[in-house]
């Protein structure tokens, strides 16, 4: 009995062994194909995820400081006869600020100064020749004035660093000087004539005299920004009367029309 009993429980250690390595042998290999095995990709959800472009295309708040330098064109409209009416010529320089605010839009506000050249003249017919004769008046006008814009900018991202903007808002044109240098042409009577008539035949200057100093306008324009440059260009379009009444001449009008191109950096 007692050898059947260690017969018994060495066949039953056989069987656990055995058991025990088959299941080694049978799990190696499967531990090796997965160490063989490339590691797992987990895809990348914010990829597809709109919210995260909306993030990355959303502008910040925040202040943007430039200077700005370019070519104005200015035309003072007018039927009246004490004015020419004219296309004056020059520069326009200053410095502005901007406000970003979300979903691509700002605010500008600044200061910029122009200086304008132009010159017209005025043909009349001579009050003391017996024939027809045309007699001059000359006006050579230099004009001095300030800019205070207030625009609502909306830009479009268009590739990296590339975008394309647009503005509108008004503009208030602060007149500091206008000169008018008139050389004149004339007969002592037709001389006599254009003054009777409020038509000034010396040189002064405007601001001080017949015109009002501020100029409001609206502007509408847009242009292209590349990282730090922008190159941009508007219209302004004059929405008051300059012209002073004067006794005599109570329908007296005159507007001031503007263009500009112009390049800006941010600092």
């Amino acid at each position: 009995m007692v050898k059947n009993k260690e017969i018994m429980y060495k066949g039953q250690r056989i069987a656990v062994w055995a058991a025990v390595l088959c299941t080694l042998l049978a799990g190696t290999p499967a531990l090796a194909d997965e160490t063989n095995k490339p590691a797992l990709q987990i895809a990348d959800n914010t990829f597809f995820d709109p919210t995260k472009k909306q993030a990355e295309e959303a502008y910040r708040f925040g202040v943007e400081y430039r200077l700005e330098i370019g070519y104005a064109q200015h035309e003072q409209r007018t039927h009246e006869l004490t004015y020419p009416q004219l296309f004056l010529h020059g520069i326009r320089v200053g410095a502005t600020f901007q406000f970003l605010l979300p979903l691509h839009f700002s605010m500008q506000t600044g200061l910029l100064y122009t200086m304008t050249y132009g010159q017209n003249e005025q043909h009349w017919r001579s009050m003391t020749a017996q024939a027809v004769q045309t007699e001059v008046v000359q006006h050579k006008v230099l004009e001095h004035n300030l800019t205070i814009p207030v625009r609502v900018y909306y830009t479009v991202p268009l590739w990296k660093k590339l975008n394309l903007f647009f503005y509108t808002g008004p503009q208030l044109h602060i007149g500091l000087a206008e000169q008018d240098n008139i050389e004149t042409q004339l007969s002592e009577g037709t001389a006599e004539w254009l003054a009777a008539q409020g038509i000034p035949t010396e040189s002064y200057d405007r601001m001080q005299e017949d015109r009002f100093r501020t100029n409001i306008q609206w502007g509408l324009g847009g242009g292209l920004e590349w990282d730090r440059y922008r190159l941009l260009s508007g219209y302004d379009f004059g929405l008051n009367n300059l012209a002073r009444k004067v006794e005599g001449l109570p329908n007296r009008y005159m507007s001031e029309w503007g263009w500009f191109i112009s390049v800006s950096f941010r600092l």
